[in-house]
């Protein structure tokens, strides 16, 4: 639903799309400029990074728009994938953009920034959404005309500058929890190819079934060190039923349990008790649509009370005196533990792949001393703690953009009510 425009400041002002484009973007075949390099805004460079591509004119195959930095681009292909994109400044190459995007350069009456933000909001994203043509949802295209034809509302610009720059501050705050995510990933996976391939002694390394561990390490099959290898209930869960939160696929994320969407259910009385989670075990998925999840482990550490899981779900549950469920929890997430299991998946008649309990049993995991296995554990989890919490951040703020973005394009909150400088 759009934003209401009729109570809007008296010293708003209003336009339209079109109006605020100070000219169309023209075409150019790049293969006429065989020899030049164009930076390349691409709805592909977008999904992957939202990084324009250096390409070749030589290598493009169609016509592309022509760009000038500021520039702001509406994704017109498949509008339920939201993509807004702005233009920025280069120095040593000419932009090209593709045909799929719908241009705004912006004349002096709208801020850039600001033009790129309202472009997200409730003025126009869910407005453009419907104006489509096309049967097929992922073919459909907005419209251009009724696109330019959008009426959304001006602030003076002074104030649209003031409501960039708040925006932007949020934005970039995301973007550093962000770049934190990612580095802790980097790190927690050179780290775990370390620890799981040289340990923490300096001890020589052997060559196992598993490729490289330290001499002391025993490898041997899961089954040997396992107390139980359990399938799940088969009951019928659901949101509404008065019954045991059950763990279902959708929570076993890998490596921790997400306990957002839990639904529930009456085990049998053959299985109250029986398939009720202790703090220890591990879940592993045995089916699933993509063939790399099959084999995806979490574990659970008492999050629900009383917690039951699904038929899809294979319930290990290790002997802690000679694995620690962490450290097995985290080998398999590592490259071997997961090609193990994923390879071992059978794809079966309705093209999903699954694992059985006879895989996990065969699984072949390192083992070293227990002492050592609990100080990789501790030190793989610090590091996850360290990316939880800049989840947790980049959560929090991307609620709050949500909300200074709406409050902000309605003049339900004028910029001279807020003061801050940072969200680091």
């Amino acid at each position: 639903m759009s934003a209401n425009l009729d109570n809007l400041p008296k010293d708003w002002q209003f336009g339209t799309l079109g109006a605020l484009n100070s000219r169309k973007a023209p075409t150019v075949n790049p293969k006429d400029f065989v020899d030049e390099t164009f930076e390349y805004y691409s709805i592909p460079d977008y999904q992957r990074d939202q990084r324009p591509s250096l390409t070749n004119g030589g290598a493009i195959e169609s016509s592309k728009l022509l760009l000038e930095p500021k520039t702001v681009l509406f994704g017109k292909l498949n509008p339920r994938v939201e993509k807004v994109w702005r233009v920025t400044e280069s120095h040593q190459y000419r932009q090209i953009g593709s045909t799929e995007w719908i241009t705004i350069l912006p004349t002096d009456r709208v801020d850039p920034d600001f033009l790129y933000f309202l472009a997200w909001s409730d003025h126009v994203m869910p407005i453009a959404k419907t104006l489509v043509s096309g049967s097929t949802p992922s073919r459909q295209r907005v419209d251009p005309t009724s696109f330019y034809r959008l009426r959304v509302p001006l602030p003076p610009l002074p104030e649209q500058k003031k409501i960039a720059h708040i925006l932007s501050t949020v934005q970039r705050a995301i973007e550093a929890q962000e770049r934190i995510i990612q580095t802790t990933t980097e790190l927690k996976e050179a780290l775990m190819h370390k620890l799981f391939t040289e340990g923490l002694r300096g001890e020589r390394q052997k060559q196992t079934e598993i490729g490289l561990v330290p001499e002391s390490w025993e490898v041997v099959e899961l089954e040997q060190i396992a107390e139980s290898f359990q399938y799940g209930t088969s009951v019928k869960c659901g949101y509404d039923v008065k019954g045991k939160p059950v763990l279902r696929i959708p929570n076993v994320v890998g490596g921790a349990m997400d306990i957002s969407d839990i639904k529930f259910g009456k085990p049998k009385p053959n299985e109250i008790g029986k398939l009720r989670l202790q703090s220890g075990d591990l879940l592993f998925v045995r089916t699933n649509g993509v063939k790399e999840n099959a084999g995806r482990c979490s574990l659970f550490e008492d999050e629900l009370e009383d917690c039951y899981f699904a038929s899809y779900l294979i319930r290990v549950r290790i002997d802690p005196r000679r694995l620690n469920p962490s450290f097995l929890n985290e080998y398999s997430r590592t490259e071997v533990g997961t090609s193990f299991l994923s390879g071992k998946a059978i794809r079966t008649a309705d093209g999903k792949f699954n694992i059985n309990s006879g895989t996990l049993k065969a699984m072949r995991v390192p083992v070293p001393a227990i002492e050592e296995q609990e100080e990789i554990a501790r030190a793989l989890a610090l590091i996850d703690t360290k990316s939880s919490s800049a989840r947790a951040k980049q959560s929090a703020l991307q609620g709050l953009f949500r909300s200074l973005l709406h409050e902000l394009m309605t003049a339900s909150i004028r910029v001279h009510e807020l003061e801050f400088s940072n969200f680091n």
